[in-house]
């Protein structure tokens, strides 16, 4: 009468070695296909234990998945970004007006951009209009050089989303002199004192909603145009 083999619960018998497993006295690698197959010893079917690969790259250096990069990373990311390209809009401000561009200066502002400059004995008025202002006043001066330095830069909140706006608080130094024939390198008038941006961003990347001067202070020249 044939037996019918009985299915172990455990393996018996097995002994690990640095390479194998010994199984009733066989040597089997691990890994190789004869380790699949099940054996019978003294009645009972057995199955010996499956190998395992465990890989030996540290944990992390496998292939980063697409778009994995951290949420705060990237939204560090987009705040340094949008500080440079705020920073650059003021210096463009002053170089626009330095430089005499005012259609380029005009282009820094929003559709609805004011610029208030009566502090200095200016005028309020939409980019429009305080751009032909300036372009009238300042042509009495060949040398313009607007310095705008210590910048704060603040980022607001429009329509619930963050960084829609920013403040920039900013210390000026203007020296400037007058146009004519000759004389010194020198400047012939310096004021400072301190500006007020605010800023949008727009469509077309951000803009200037606001401007205002608050000078502090002013050197007059002790002759020429300008002398007291």
């Amino acid at each position: 009468m044939p037996v019918t083999p009985r299915r172990c619960g455990r393996a018996t018998g097995l002994a690990h070695g640095d390479r194998g497993v010994r199984v009733a006295g066989a040597e089997r690698h691990l890994g190789s296909a004869a380790t699949d197959r099940p054996f019978t010893k003294d009645g009972f079917e057995c199955r010996p234990p499956r190998a395992h690969r465990i890989s030996g790259a540290p944990l992390g250096s496998g292939p980063r998945m697409p778009n994995t990069v951290p949420m705060t990373q990237r939204v560090e990311l987009a705040t340094v970004m949008d500080r440079l390209a705020v920073n650059d809009l003021v210096t463009e401000y002053a170089v626009a007006v330095d430089d005499g561009e005012w259609a380029a200066y005009r282009g820094l502002f929003t559709s609805d951009g004011r610029a208030d400059y009566r502090s200095a004995g200016g005028i309020e008025g939409d980019a429009e209009r305080v751009a032909a202002w300036l372009a009238e006043s300042l042509d009495l001066f060949a040398m313009r050089q607007h310095l705008i330095v210590n910048r704060q830069v603040r980022f607001g909140i429009l329509e619930h989303d963050t960084g829609d706006t920013a403040r920039v608080r900013a210390d000026y130094l203007n020296p400037m002199r007058f146009a004519g024939p000759g004389g010194s390198a020198a400047p012939d008038l310096v004021c400072g004192g301190r500006y007020e941006f605010g800023v949008l961003r727009t469509t077309d990347g951000w803009r200037l909603r606001g401007v205002v001067v608050e000078e502090k202070w002013r050197r007059l020249p002790t002759s020429g145009p300008g002398a007291p």
